[in-house]
């Protein structure tokens, strides 16, 4: 199978200039390693009517292609169903009962993030399914064997993260990302991983997830968040930070790429140009505050 790269949205409003410029980083990445450029539209939770089409228009205005169609995940239901009877065949799983507010409210493992799972489900009898059963559907959660699982990162070299026993499947029957996107980048042949920083802290999750399911590891960068002048992830509430808002504030398309292409050190002009001016040992590893329109 063919070496490939994707850029993976989630169809729930426009892109910010922030996805633009990962996205950007991702198809510079897989273009300079010779490897296909997929787009995958997670569309399993917070989908909202005609925002894929209004990105897949953004992207392509800032000049990011893709090769072949756009997938979606929700047309990826027997894929996720496969992986998880793998893993209830391994002893592997186990349902949970517990509410979020429930989780947030209990005692986590020494030295766990906020909102890890406890464990609260983990050794339930029968008697106790049955009760449970009876009172709210369940969550599906892996049965995890390690504390904590090290990745590789192309910018931020080892990183160690907590591994709890998190949800495969929730309580309503869809797919969890932390599963689906494993047997996505499996199933498509993805084989590098470029998204932004955030992400990290659950790479290890999915790392340990793929290393159960016998999936290879992707080569993993993750990169900077662009944010605001109060340093926070930018959002659509700081203003003109979509290209629709730009351009009504009067900033066109070509000015956007090119600021974008700025911030990581690279010349404006087409992708294609500052693809041969690519190297990602040279990428800032600081956040971009984004200047605003």
């Amino acid at each position: 199978m063919t070496s490939a790269g994707r850029f993976a949205p989630s169809p729930s409003g426009e892109l910010h200039v922030g996805n633009l410029r990962t996205a950007i980083l991702a198809w510079l990445f897989a273009r300079s390693t010779g490897r296909t450029f997929l787009l995958r539209v997670e569309d399993l939770d917070r989908a909202r009517a005609g925002a894929e089409a209004v990105q897949l228009r953004d992207l392509a205005a800032v000049g990011v292609t893709w090769d072949g169609d756009a997938v979606r995940q929700t047309a990826r239901g027997p894929l996720y169903a496969g992986a998880i009877a793998r893993l209830q065949e391994a002893d592997l799983t186990y349902e949970c009962f517990c509410t979020r507010r429930e989780i947030q409210e209990a005692a986590s493992a020494p030295h766990a993030p906020q909102g890890a799972y406890p464990g609260t489900c983990r050794n339930l009898d029968r008697a106790e399914l049955e009760f449970k059963r009876s009172i709210r559907p369940s969550a599906l959660r892996l049965r995890a064997g390690v504390a904590e699982f090290t990745v590789n990162d192309v910018l931020h070299g080892r990183f160690t993260g907590v591994v709890d026993d998190f949800v495969l499947r929730r309580n309503d029957g869809v797919t969890a990302y932390n599963l689906a996107v494993v047997v996505d980048d499996a199933e498509q042949g993805i084989d590098q991983v470029v998204r932004g920083d955030d992400l990290l802290p659950s790479t290890p999750r999915q790392a340990y997830l793929a290393s159960l399911l016998n999936i290879p590891t992707p080569e993993y960068a993750h990169v900077p968040l662009v944010v605001n002048h109060d340093g926070a992830r930018l959002a659509k509430r700081d203003g003109a930070v979509t290209l629709t808002d730009l351009a009504k504030a009067g900033v066109p398309v070509e000015e956007v790429r090119d600021r974008l292409l700025a911030s990581v050190g690279l010349p404006g002009g087409t992708l294609d140009q500052a693809l041969q001016a690519f190297q990602p040992a040279a990428l800032p590893r600081e956040p971009w505050v984004w200047p605003g329109s």
